[in-house]
């Protein structure tokens, strides 16, 4: 039964994406979404500065809140900073992109504020940088592992396979680059898959959370690849 459920979830989430594709006059009419940004690296500022140009506020945050100050300034009127708690609080929805070492501390700092948050989770385990909580999730699957961390939130794991030296090149070629992405909620995925298409790459939903296990470096799905090389791609790893 549980089953059952997952999977008439996961068929809604994909009509969703196939209905906004099939009908591009929709998704050119929605408006605009206030995202919060944790963790304003490489990854965390390329994609902020995609969706300020897309038309979207963005509040960037991280450990350092002048550097993120002096970075809002220079994006000008939509872009804004503030504390992690702050960038939760702002957005509709929150991207983490933190070394995933982070995540214990973070979950337990924002806490009960994370619940019915939607969190694209852009956050990669390397053992060598994170330590144990990294191994765990390369063991038990970065998905399952990142909601755990973040109780409450309504996680979409995505930007995971991608380097960040190209993450903010997409808007320029928009469509091209398929973006896997991996979650068990429904609007979660409609919402996540709107601002993943303002950012110029098309979402290809593989599936649950359970699915994170290969949205990280050095899996069949890392790197680029178009909306029907990742679907290919996916098949094939459900076969084994």
């Amino acid at each position: 039964m549980k089953d059952r459920r997952q999977f008439i979830k996961l068929a809604t989430a994909s009509a969703v994406l196939l209905g906004t594709r099939n009908f591009p006059a929709l998704a050119a009419t929605a408006t605009s979404a206030p995202i919060g940004i944790i963790g304003s690296g490489k990854v965390g500022s390329a994609l902020g500065r995609s969706w300020i140009r897309s038309g979207h506020e963005v509040m960037f945050s991280s450990r350092n809140l002048e550097s993120d100050k002096a970075f809002a300034a220079e994006l000008g009127g939509k872009a804004r900073a503030g504390t992690p708690a702050e960038a939760l609080a702002f957005g509709d929805a929150v991207l983490i992109a933190v070394p995933y070492g982070a995540l214990p501390d973070l979950g337990q700092s924002l806490g009960a504020a994370l619940k019915g948050k939607v969190v694209i989770d852009a956050c990669n385990p390397f053992p060598a940088r994170d330590g144990d909580i990294a191994t765990e999730a390369r063991e038990k699957g970065a998905g399952v592992t990142s909601a755990k961390l973040l109780p409450g939130a309504r996680i979409v794991r995505a930007f995971n396979a991608i380097g960040a030296a190209r993450m903010g090149t997409a808007i320029d070629t928009p469509g091209k680059v398929g973006m896997p992405i991996a979650s068990d909620d429904a609007a979660a995925i409609a919402l996540a898959s709107r601002l993943i298409r303002d950012v110029g790459y098309e979402p290809v939903l593989i599936g649950g959370l359970d699915m994170g296990k290969y949205l990280m470096p050095g899996t069949p799905l890392a790197g680029e690849h178009t909306p029907d090389e990742i679907r290919d791609i996916v098949a094939k790893l459900k076969a084994q």
